[in-house]
């Protein structure tokens, strides 16, 4: 079965699992910026990342036949540093009109911090004024419920954002109905130690359905699995789901959502 994979830090990854992925049915994925493994320094530091995901990694994934996509932010782990946040911010529309960029992402919290939640609001404001879509990342274990909670209470005082074109990222159980409730999208990012295994994605899928719900590897610095995607199929199979329900998540709703992006040119498998 083709899938997407609307989550995956690919810069993390080598040229070794792009061919695996291919081989597993990716036809598409889109790379929100992120974390480093440090903290950068310098705006220009942040350009030259940007210069990566939008130029280097399309042409990785080209030759194994996957349609790469990008979004562009200064990350949440990094947003302390408001004053550098700012000159990021200010930088980031030099890239917006590149081909495969989706929007703002992945903005959100990291410790639920006050400049974290002033760095998060102007980026908010940059997607406004740029049209852009946006991709949020919600806190870790501990701070998830609070900082979801935040989150959204920010995004749903902004009447000038569609919730339809927002896709808040990593929900668990106790955070995937006040997600959908207010009417945004919600992804459940399928890691091997922390965030959600396949199963219990799939009993999120059984029990509030699959409207508006994506799947994701992440497949970043830490303990990850690129092919996480390919696991939730599976079990959604041993479970006894049909494949037009299976590609419902895998498939139709990322290309769906992803296709409220002017830079979303994607060219279905034949």
């Amino acid at each position: 079965m083709y899938y997407l994979d609307p989550h995956i830090h690919m810069v993390s990854r080598t040229t070794d699992d792009y061919e695996t992925l291919a081989k597993m049915g990716c036809v598409a994925m889109s790379e929100p910026a992120f974390w480093a493994g440090y903290d950068r320094g310098s705006v220009d530091g942040f350009r030259d990342y940007f210069e990566q995901l939008t130029s280097f990694e399309p042409r990785r994934a080209a030759d194994f036949n996957i349609q790469h996509f990008t979004w562009l932010c200064i990350n949440a782990k990094e947003a302390e540093n408001v004053s550098l946040s700012r000159d990021v911010i200010a930088m980031i529309p030099e890239f917006l009109g590149r081909p495969g960029v989706l929007g703002i992402g992945e903005i959100g919290l990291n410790k639920n911090t006050r400049n974290e939640a002033t760095v998060f609001l102007e980026h908010l404001d940059l997607a406004m004024k740029t049209n852009e879509q946006i991709l949020i990342h919600t806190p870790h274990l501990e701070d998830k419920f609070q900082g979801t909670r935040m989150i959204l209470d920010m995004l749903t005082d902004d009447r000038r954002i569609d919730r339809s074109r927002v896709l808040v990222d990593h929900v668990e159980e106790h955070t995937i109905r006040h997600v959908l409730d207010q009417g945004f999208w919600a992804g459940m990012t399928l890691y091997p130690v922390s965030k959600c295994t396949p199963a219990r994605a799939v009993d999120m899928i059984e029990t509030v359905g699959p409207e508006r719900l994506l799947v994701n590897s992440a497949g970043d610095w830490g303990p990850s699995k690129p092919t996480a995607v390919p696991d939730l199929i599976l079990e959604m199979r041993r479970r006894g789901h049909s494949e037009a329900a299976i590609r419902r998540v895998v498939y139709d709703n990322p290309v769906k959502f992803f296709s409220q992006s002017r830079g979303f040119n994607f060219t279905p498998p034949e």
